[in-house]
């Protein structure tokens, strides 16, 4: 009787441990079917697989581990739906009731879809939460004739393009980082999108951005300063003034200052701790006591001019500077509580050549709060590089350097631009743009851990231009990177570093729609690459490479080149940006109008004037982008630009002077 019984449980037992392997079996094969034969129309993602799965029949789940690929492409609230619908479509019987769950790059498929994409369940680790900078923004445009109040007010962005001139230390001899290829390398090309376009866009839209290479392009460079100038060098009759009050002097500071003693330098030499830095106390009352700095411009032109102070323990966050140029004055209020001992730029002007009374920068010690403000050189251009490295500079303008010479030019720690002590310079550039970002927002509050400046950056974006060719003439498009697996998956602040994957889908979401719209083209969206690349791994912030198009593919050059693809360009990737961090803050925001077309000018009905018009334009791709009011520039002769008027019609009445040729 015994026997019997066994015999019957050991039957009862394969009878049911069989089907169970039958199931596993017939799941296996679907899903590897499923993997192997998907695609999505909006993304090239190659071929997926299957890497694993696991059945638990008690517990009525099925979760699949499916291989990286499947990760780069855009996933949306409706596209993990129609997955999880075909799924259940296509598994045997049972365990198609299941609850499912698919993972790709080892995050739930659901947990992929980008927070601005989600009408709920917003994932709070990637999101900035209670991250807020309040303080001053480090510079601010007073002058400008509106107030930006939904836009990137407060923000302070990190972005760079690309390589640069590099030493090559094995070769002993300057070169490129990238090959010759269409008439630029990728060096110069990247450029043309994010000096004249992109960095525009967005400080219009109330943003401080910076850029770890030299941003101005002028060739000629003159530095003012209170140690004196280098004799013989570009700006020798340039002047420092200070001017002291009944209640307030000029001291010097204990901490070291800016002093440029030579033209060239050689490696782990730093100027900002050469000089000396001068301070004085703050007063509420109008222009009391004030610094100048008076150039002695060679050549007329644009030249970009940047400030320099040290952050003492009682500095002020409302230093008013006030730039005379060709246009008029400018005024800036500088947080000199952050970002202390290196070039803070406050804009870019014209200038006659010489010295002049409207050519100079006024520091004053009118502040509402109580402390002292500081007074250190002031660079105006950009400059010819002057890094020397075996032996010899690169003999290029500085904007065409790779970022570790502007780097050290800007007086950042050797540790930050020389972590190869000077052995291998492409590398160190490589690096020098994150650990530059690192350094410059060490202490604030989006990367307290770090040592550094306080200046709040938020996030880091690289812009480059990538290889491969189609021998049919299409488009290789666009390809996101970014870095999850380093610090143990967190960000500076706590962030998860997921909330960079979000950043790079937004951007290739954008750029995609935006292309597409725009040129009526099949551009195409490659992938979104979780990858160890120095530039997501090491910056503290939500960071990502966008790889625009390929410089060794003529069907993305040919548009490459085009002026208004530039513009498209640096349009979506401001409005990318501008998505993302309104909606890491939980805020609203408006895109900027288009330009204005139509523009028309005629004489006016009254002596001596000019009637301007024009049409604002509609934004069809956005609905927010809306012009209501509009800002009219005006120069004389070959001067510089004012500051703007704002009007509230797309008309305005402008007076002129015989004579005078009147610019707008």
């Amino acid at each position: 009787m015994k026997k019997i019984i066994l015999i019957s449980i050991l039957l009862l037992l394969y009878g049911t441990f069989l089907p169970a392997q039958e199931i596993k079996q017939n799941v296996e094969e679907r899903l590897q079917a499923f993997f192997k034969e998907y695609t999505t129309n909006t993304v090239n993602i190659g071929t997926c697989k299957l890497d694993s799965f696991r059945i638990d029949f008690r517990e009525k789940r099925l979760l699949i581990y499916t291989n990286e690929r499947f990760a780069y492409q855009p996933l949306r609230p409706a596209t993990v739906d129609a997955i999880y619908r075909h799924l259940k479509q296509i598994l045997p019987g049972p365990v198609s009731y299941f609850k499912i769950t698919l993972f790709a790059n080892g995050r739930s498929i659901e947990d992929l879809i980008p927070n601005l994409y989600r009408k709920e369940k917003k994932d709070k680790t990637r999101l900035f939460n209670k991250l807020e900078y309040r303080d001053s923004p480090w510079v601010s445009r007073i002058s400008r004739p509106y107030e930006i109040t939904r836009g990137l007010e407060r923000r302070h962005i990190a972005l760079w393009q690309s390589h640069g001139k590099y030493y090559i230390n094995n070769k002993n001899k300057w070169g490129w980082q990238r090959p010759r290829l269409f008439c630029t390398t990728e060096d110069q090309f990247t450029q043309s999108f994010i000096l004249p376009y992109l960095i525009p866009m967005l400080e219009n839209a109330g943003a401080n951005v910076f850029t770890p290479r030299e941003r101005d392009t002028q060739k000629q460079e003159v530095i003012v300063d209170n140690d004196g100038n280098l004799s013989g060098y570009g700006g020798q009759g340039s002047l420092y003034l200070e001017v002291k009050s009944r209640k307030a002097r000029w001291q010097q500071t204990s901490q070291p200052g800016f002093a440029q003693q030579k033209r060239v330098y050689q490696d782990n030499e730093n100027p900002f701790i050469t000089g000396t830095a001068r301070y004085a106390q703050t007063e509420k009352k109008k222009d009391k006591a004030f610094a100048e700095w008076i150039p002695d411009i060679p050549e007329t032109g644009d030249y970009a001019v940047y400030v320099s102070y040290q952050t003492l323990p009682n500095s002020v966050s409302d230093a008013k500077y006030i730039v005379f140029h060709h246009g008029g004055t400018t005024e800036f209020k500088v947080n000199q509580q952050i970002g202390g001992g290196t070039w803070v730029y406050l804009g870019t002007f014209s200038f006659d050549k010489g010295k002049n009374d409207y050519g100079m920068v006024v520091l004053s010690n009118e502040s509402k709060q109580k402390g002292v403000v500081c007074a250190d050189a002031v660079r105006f251009g950009g400059g010819m590089g002057n890094i020397e490295r075996g032996g010899e500079t690169s003999g290029m303008p500085r904007y065409l350097e790779g970022a570790r010479y502007s780097a050290q030019w800007a007086g950042m720690p050797y540790s930050v631009y020389g972590g190869r002590e000077g052995k291998d310079d492409m590398s160190d550039d490589i690096n020098v743009r994150s650990r530059m970002i690192n350094y410059l927002s060490g202490g604030s509050i989006f990367n307290p851990k770090d040592k550094g400046l306080g200046v709040p950056f938020e996030l880091s974006m690289a812009l480059h231009s990538d290889a491969g060719a189609s021998k049919e003439d299409k488009i290789i498009g666009t390809l996101g990177i970014y870095t999850t697996d380093f610090n143990n998956g967190v960000l500076g602040a706590g962030t998860d570093r997921y909330a960079s994957r979000d950043l790079s889908d937004i951007l290739l979401t954008q750029l995609q729609r935006d292309i597409r719209s725009n040129y009526a083209i099949d551009w195409t969206r490659r992938s979104m690459w979780n990858r160890n690349y120095s530039e997501t791994r090491l910056p503290a912030v939500p960071s990502t490479i966008i790889e625009l198009l390929s410089h060794q593919n003529f069907a993305d050059m040919r548009l490459g080149h085009d002026p208004n693809f530039k513009f498209t360009v640096g349009r979506s990737i401001y409005k990318a940006i501008l998505q993302y961090l309104c909606n890491q803050h939980g805020k609203d925001y408006v895109v900027q109008p288009l330009p204005v077309s139509n523009f028309a000018i005629r004489f006016g009905n009254k002596k001596n004037t000019l009637q301007l018009s024009w049409n604002g334009e509609e934004d069809l791709l956005e609905p927010t982008a809306k012009p209501r009011e509009y800002i009219v520039y005006t120069r004389i002769g070959r001067g510089g630009f004012d500051n703007g008027v704002r009007v509230s019609s797309p008309s305005y009445t402008v007076k002129i002077e015989p004579g005078y040729c009147l610019f707008l």
